[in-house]
């Protein structure tokens, strides 16, 4: 998944970086670094199982972390 395949995902659910941070456990920083285009210096790879995470979202899967009014 690329960073912008992630953004775009993320802005589909409806979730902010802070709240896809909680769901994935990680710092709202390290979402917005994995969101950044190529070039930029301080700019994270997507995980691949963040991505993977992202997939099961997508698909509908919500887990117990997941934002109440968010479903």
């Amino acid at each position: 998944m690329t960073h912008d395949e992630f953004k775009r995902a993320r802005r589909q659910l409806g979730l902010t970086q802070a709240e896809l941070g909680r769901v994935l456990d990680t710092a709202p920083q390290t979402i917005r670094k994995w969101e950044m285009p190529p070039g930029n210096a301080t700019r994270r790879s997507v995980n691949p199982v963040a991505a993977r995470c992202m997939s099961w979202f997508l698909d509908g899967y919500r887990p117990p972390e997941w934002p109440m009014g968010k479903r």
